[in-house]
C-alpha cells in the first residue's frame, strides 16, 4: 500500500517523508496510521502502523527509529539500527549510516528533517516551541557537522506543524519570548480578547536560517486545520478527547 506523505526535493537523495494519518489500521480518536509507541493505542495496530512505514522508506521493521522526546534540545548520534536498551530521552537523532530510519513524532510541533547530500548525513528533530528556543536546531546542525557534514550543504524542512491561525496563546506565553529577546514578538499577532496567536513555522525556520545552512523551508501545512490528514494534539484538547494519534516524519541514507 503507498502511504501518503509530503517530501522536499532539497533533502534528497536522502529518502524521506512526512507521513499522514491516512491509510493506517488504528480505529476511533487514533483512527489511522498513529505511529505514536507512546499514545494509548492498541500497541499491535501502533506496529503495524510503523512496519508500513519502514516499508514504504525500504527499512527493516525495527531500523526505524524513534525518540522518547521530552521538548529538549538534547540530540543522539545513531550507528546501529535498533536501540540497545530503551529509548533514549532527546528530540533529535543524526546519523551517517545507511539502513537507520529516524523517525520524529509529533501532533502539532514541528518536525525538521536535515540533509547534507555530499557527506552522507542526516538528521531528524523534534521542535516544539521550548526546543526551538533552546537551540534544538542548532544543535542537530552542529552534530551533523561533528559527522563530517559541512554548514553549508545541510538543507532543512518543516513539516506539518499548527499554523499562527491555530495557536492561540496567553501573555505569560508571549512575554518569554519577549524576555528571551525583543525581536521575537514578532512571531505574534493579536487574537481574541487578550490572547496574541504564535507563528511557529515561522520562528523555526527563523532558527533554522540564523544557523547558516544552505536552505530552510516549511511544507506549508497545517495539523489543526486538517484533520483528515493530520493529527492534532491541541485539536483533541478542544473536542475533549483523553488522547490523540501521533505523526511520523522519516529520513534515512
Amino acid at each position: 500500500m503507498t502511504l501518503n506523505h509530503l517530501s522536499d526535493p532539497s533533502l534528497n537523495p536522502a529518502r524521506h517523508g512526512f507521513f499522514t494519518r491516512e491509510h493506517g489500521v488504528s480505529e476511533g480518536i487514533y483512527a489511522g496510521l498513529n505511529c505514536g509507541i507512546g499514545s494509548a493505542d492498541n500497541p499491535a495496530l501502533i506496529q503495524t502502523n510503523r512496519a508500513r512505514v519502514a516499508e514504504a522508506t525500504g527499512l527493516a521493521a525495527d531500523a526505524l527509529l524513534s525518540l522518547y522526546q521530552i521538548h529538549s534540545a538534547d540530540v543522539v548520534e545513531v550507528t546501529e539500527p535498533q536501540w540497545a536498551f530503551e529509548r533514549p530521552k532527546a528530540d533529535a537523532m543524526v546519523t551517517k549510516t545507511k539502513g537507520i530510519g529516524l523517525g520524529i513524532l509529533t501532533a502539532d510541533c514541528a518536525p525538521v528533517l536535515f540533509s547534507d547530500p555530499d557527506a552522507q548525513v542526516i538528521g531528524a528533530a523534534h521542535a516544539g516551541w521550548k526546543g526551538a528556543m533552546s537551540g534544538i536546531a542548532d544543535n542537530t546542525i552542529n552534530a551533523m557537522i561533528r559527522l563530517g557534514a559541512n554548514r553549508e550543504n545541510i538543507s532543512a524542512v518543516v513539516g506539518p506543524c499548527i499554523s499562527q491561525a491555530a495557536y492561540e496563546v496567553g501573555q505569560e506565553f508571549f512575554e518569554t519570548f519577549a524576555d528571551e529577546n525583543p525581536d521575537y514578538t514578532r512571531f505574534f499577532i493579536n487574537g481574541k480578547d487578550d490572547k496574541m496567536q504564535f507563528d511557529l513555522p515561522s520562528f523555526v525556520l527563523h532558527r533554522l536560517r540564523e544557523t547558516g545552512i544552505k536552505t530552510a523551508a516549511w511544507v506549508g501545512e497545517c495539523t489543526y486545520s486538517t484533520p483528515k490528514k493530520f493529527y492534532s494534539y491541541r485539536r483533541t484538547t478542544h473536542a475533549g478527547e483523553p488522547d490523540y494519534g501521533r505523526l511520523i516524519s522519516v529520513i534515512r541514507l
